[in-house]
């Protein structure tokens, strides 16, 4: 069978897969113990939901594709894609989660030797499920999305994050922080970076750029955003996105504009 035929025949089982574990992280919610959650590390949390549903995922995404491998955070750690590879974070936004902030997101890809072919995000508590094929589109729900139009960095409105661990460039980071602030409409930080790059794809922020993430955390979003119109790369401009640790997403409109912003404060000596 043919990749194309197999991601079509796959999309809409995956999609209930999803749909199932988001229901048991809004269940689980509703009453949540706080004495589950561990520290992997300082600031970074894990629960007995993340590694449940990462359990349920593997479990029924094995099914569906015998041969396949996993890229996740909690169980199956790798550096390589295989043939067949899931690239998984069963809920995207723990720390989001065990606050109650309401938005946290289950993020999943499928790369087929070493592309990614397939994207799904999911937004339990809003019901939104963001999707994408390969040359197929990128959809809301039922219906297509598309990057914003936003042709100016000075009207346009940005999404980041902020690293947990990775501290060696925050001084540089935060100095672009404060120049983004002056010459935008601002910038928001959702706690997902799934979230931030589905946001992106649907053009409620303009772009979105972020470092100290791992493939998990951006895999589902990054083919959404390619799939609406938008343009990804790393904080140099290259391709490589998935093991660099870090992404910059956007319109594409403005991507230039910004990449020549980001540089000069960034890198800067």
């Amino acid at each position: 069978m043919r990749n194309e035929s197999l991601i079509e025949t796959l999309m809409p089982k995956v999609i209930e897969i999803v749909q199932e574990v988001g229901d048991f992280i809004i269940t689980e919610r509703r009453n949540f113990d706080m004495k589950r959650v561990e520290e992997k590390s300082p600031r970074n949390l894990v629960s007995y939901v993340d590694k449940t549903a990462e359990e349920m995922l593997i479990d029924e995404l094995s099914l569906l594709l015998p041969n396949s491998t996993f890229v996740s955070e909690e169980f199956h750690s790798i550096e390589i894609l295989d043939e067949l590879s899931w690239i998984i974070d069963p809920l995207d936004g723990t720390t989001n989660f065990v606050h109650n902030f309401p938005l946290y997101t289950v993020s999943i890809a499928l790369a087929i030797e070493q592309e990614l072919m397939l994207g799904i995000v999911y937004d339990p508590l809003h019901k939104e499920m963001f999707h994408a094929i390969r040359e197929h589109g990128a959809y809301l729900n039922e219906r297509q999305i598309h990057v914003s139009k936003t042709n100016s960095l000075n009207d346009s409105l940005w999404a980041t994050g902020f690293p947990y661990q990775d501290f060696g460039k925050l001084k540089e980071y935060v100095d672009f922080f404060y120049h983004l602030i002056k010459v935008s409409h601002g910038v928001r930080r959702l706690g997902s970076a799934a979230a931030d790059l589905a946001w992106t794809a649907c053009g409620r922020v303009d772009g979105f750029y972020e470092y100290g993430l791992s493939p998990w955390d951006v895999a589902g979003g990054v083919i959404i955003v390619q799939e609406a119109g938008g343009k990804i790369t790393n904080f140099t401009g290259g391709e490589e996105v998935l093991f660099s640790k870090e992404i910059i997403a956007s319109n594409n409109l403005i991507h230039d504009e910004f990449l020549d912003n980001f540089e000069k404060i960034y890198f800067s000596i």
